[in-house]
């Protein structure tokens, strides 16, 4: 049986056929009015008639970027999106008119956790961590070959976890969160200060951003890393640091078999991946004496959000 995944981001909407294999069969995308709910209610209908035609669909999943609701279809807040309290599993179904077809709304790092349990990079265990790292750090979190979504579906907000007391502020509102030290927003801050600080250890940045440090982005940070500027090197090994230094923390709690980074930060691969693996092993409690989860690459790519998405919305 086929299910329809639906991915809303801030700028564009995916969507995609996916079989019970997690094989995408067929894609369609749009762009996303982010301050108008009602035009990606609109959107994202319009998408799944597109992708069902000639095909038997009854489940439609869609992953919001936002908190989603214990109901599995409110839309409790979204930082870049005008989601409050907002209906959306019950609006798209409306506009579709199919009392036969299930649609289930998920957070977007969980339908993406979700996809690499079942089908990528954490399908041979029961118990998972996903980081997701981009412009924040989102996360998911699979317990027992369960998705943990806690009393009111907001669960696994690893990104919010406080790991330096009265550090950076954070958007939402609280200071010292852990994506405030293990995001791509936190590299760019950190590179931007590099390259006006100590601009002789940043040369190689100031050259790909045209000498502005107010221009220099995370993508600059990898591709000078990967050439060999050591001051690349050293900014994404310090996040890398802090990616490890946390997932230590939330395995004193949870004991996941695997922890998987996913992201933009993937491109960087074992520039972050060796660093946070060694931040972890130097901070993980007990060490020694228990097994030490691997850390490694998500490997279904821009894609997770659709397949998770859809294969949750058959559960």
């Amino acid at each position: 049986m086929y299910a329809i995944g639906v991915d809303i981001g801030g700028t564009k909407i995916a969507a995609g056929l996916v079989d019970e294999d997690g094989t995408i069969l067929a894609q369609a995308r749009c762009g996303t009015a982010a301050q108008d709910a009602a035009s990606i209610d609109k959107a994202v209908a319009d998408l799944y008639t597109e992708l069902s035609a000639g095909h038997e669909v009854r489940s439609l999943g869609i992953a919001a970027a936002g908190f989603i609701g214990a109901d599995r279809s409110t839309a409790l807040f979204g930082a870049n999106i005008a989601w409050r309290d907002y209906p959306l599993g019950p609006r798209v179904a409306e506009l579709l008119g199919d009392p036969h077809l299930r649609v289930v709304v998920e957070n977007d790092a969980n339908a993406a956790g979700w996809a690499e349990f079942r089908f990528g990079a954490g399908k041979d265990v029961d118990d998972m961590l996903l980081l997701t790292i981009g412009t924040g750090l989102g996360g998911a979190l699979v317990v027992g070959g369960r998705l943990v979504r806690g009393s009111a579906g907001i669960a696994a907000e690893v990104g919010h976890m406080r790991v330096v007391p009265e550090g950076h502020l954070c958007g939402c509102g609280l200071r010292g969160c852990w994506e405030q030290y293990a995001s791509g927003s936190a590299l760019v801050r950190e590179a931007r200060s590099l390259a006006r600080t100590q601009p002789d250890r940043a040369q190689a940045l100031l050259e790909l951003c045209g000498g502005d440090p107010e221009a220099v982005t995370g993508p600059a940070v990898t591709v000078a890393a990967a050439a060999g500027d050591p001051g690349a090197v050293e900014l994404l090994a310090e996040l890398g640091r802090w990616v490890g230094a946390g997932a230590a923390s939330v395995t004193a709690l949870l004991d996941p078999a695997v922890i998987v980074v996913g992201g933009g930060a993937g491109a960087a691969g074992d520039l972050i991946l060796e660093p946070a693996r060694e931040a972890y092993a130097a901070h993980l409690s007990g060490r020694g004496f228990r097994p030490e989860a691997p850390i490694v690459v998500a490997s279904m790519g821009n894609d997770a959000g659709i397949v998770g998405a859809a294969d949750l919305a058959r559960i």
